[in-house]
């Protein structure tokens, strides 16, 4: 608990030795804080911000053990400010005020500046955001919010449009070794005291296991340590075997309503339209792997089969309907069979979006153009003879049925003004659509009718 003449920021250079690694291993610079070069690498706008002392409020999203409580931290170090936490889920409106009313007297006493952190603000409703907004705007104290959500959905508006929103990335797996080699060292802090030998495949391990989240490769490394008897030598020796049993099950990073649920359905469906099958199958691996609903997996075949690959292959809709049908029929953990059957069946198909592209310029002159009239030859028997008896033109109004004339086709007139929507594809069976229709279209006759 900090108070008038305890600098919160002083405290996180005396570790508690019962703190976890995690904990005690916290960055206390820039150059320290593992991965998010893309912000904090030389002549980023987030460091040229932070160096220069030239922010106001500042939102960190990402998951989980990217760093986002750390960085906060270092940036309240780096620009010589208090440093004051909430957290989204224990925090209420009365202890944001206290805080606040804490900052302003350190700012008139001592001319401090305090950087307020508040975890998961995506957790505190409206108007505990809203108490914020008054406070910021005069400068009482510098906001940062950190959230695995979203926050342009997950966050106020007006919240948002005051700070800069910074998104945090998972750490390479090299930089997570780099941090367990830290922690391995450092005496102080770290498991530097402790007679260890880490075999490098077993630090590979857990950082590849760790999904880029720092926190759990540490509290690992710490496990597998702590629990470790020394050899022979004297030494603990952390094998991949070690590694292996101290990391358990990798845990996939996946919220099933959020960026993880969006993203990764994206991969999936981009990646059958760009034919590669071993990327579906990961991508349909890792959501059923995560517990997400399959019928919203099967559901999304139907539409990929339409959308991607349409006429070029036909049978790519009867076979997305198939597995989905499939699916309801033999239920879960067999459905996953017929789900990775239409995957890699539409991973392969020959694409064509045609049809869904016509329809969407067919849309687009609905809503944006001058609405057509039906051609009076097209009408309705009974909507014929109103249109001739009100004068309509009689050299337009005999509609010709196919089926009595070769091949079932015969030049005739069905848009007043000829637009054409579908240009067919070459992929596939489409090239015969092509063919033919290219035949059709040839045909005189089949552009032009005069106006109703």
């Amino acid at each position: 608990m900090s108070d008038l003449f305890t600098n919160p920021a002083a405290l996180a250079d005396k570790p508690e030795p019962a703190e976890p690694l995690a904990a005690r291993m916290r960055p206390r610079s820039l150059d320290e804080v593992a991965g998010q070069a893309h912000l904090l690498a030389p002549g980023k706008l987030l460091r040229r911000a932070i160096e220069s002392d030239r922010f106001t409020s500042l939102i960190l999203h990402g998951p989980p053990g990217t760093g986002k409580t750390t960085l906060a931290s270092v940036i309240a170090r780096t620009t010589g400010s208090r440093f004051e936490a909430l957290n989204g889920v224990e925090s209420n409106v009365a202890e944001i005020r206290a805080k606040i009313d804490q900052a302003r007297t350190w700012r008139e006493l001592r001319g401090e500046t305090t950087v307020l952190f508040i975890d998961e603000i995506h957790r505190f409703n409206k108007a505990q955001q809203d108490v914020l907004l008054p406070h910021i705007e005069r400068g009482i104290v510098r906001f940062i919010g950190a959230t695995t959500q979203n926050p342009y959905f997950y966050v106020n508006s007006p919240l948002v449009s005051r700070s800069q929103i910074f998104q945090l990335e998972p750490v390479p797996v090299p930089d997570v070794v780099g941090v367990l080699q830290r922690a391995l060292a450092d005496a102080l802090r770290g498991l530097g005291h402790l007679p260890i030998v880490a075999e490098p495949a077993a630090l590979l391990h857990l950082s590849e296991k760790s999904d880029g989240d720092v926190r759990k490769a540490l509290s690992a490394l710490e496990l597998a340590a702590l629990t470790t008897r020394p050899g022979p030598d004297g030494a603990i020796h952390l094998t991949l075997e070690v590694a292996e049993e101290s990391i358990q099950r990798k845990a996939v990073v996946y919220d099933a309503h959020g960026d993880g649920h969006h993203d990764t359905i994206s991969a999936f469906i981009k990646s059958i339209r760009g034919s590669d099958p071993d990327a579906a199958l990961y991508w349909l691996a890792k959501m059923l792997h995560a517990g997400e609903d399959p019928r919203f997996i099967s559901r999304r075949l139907v539409i990929a089969a339409s959308e991607d690959i349409g006429l070029a292959d036909s049978n790519a809709l009867r076979v997305a309907l198939d597995a989905h049908h499939s699916l309801e029929f033999v239920g879960m953990p067999e459905g996953r069979i017929p789900l990775a059957h239409a995957t890699v069946y539409l991973a392969t198909a020959p694409k064509s979006n045609t049809a869904y592209v016509a329809l969407g310029l067919a849309m687009a002159d609905v809503e944006t153009g001058r609405t057509l009239a039906v051609p009076t030859h097209l009408r309705t028997p009974t909507r014929k003879k109103l249109a001739a008896a009100s004068g309509a033109p009689t050299a337009a109004m005999e509609y010709l049925y196919p089926h009595d004339f070769e091949g079932a086709h015969i030049p005739q007139a069905y848009l007043p003004d000829g637009r054409r929507y579908y240009q067919p594809g070459t992929q596939g069976m489409e090239k015969r659509i092509k063919e033919r229709l290219e035949f059709w279209r040839s045909a005189p006759g089949t552009d032009s009718l005069p106006e109703p």
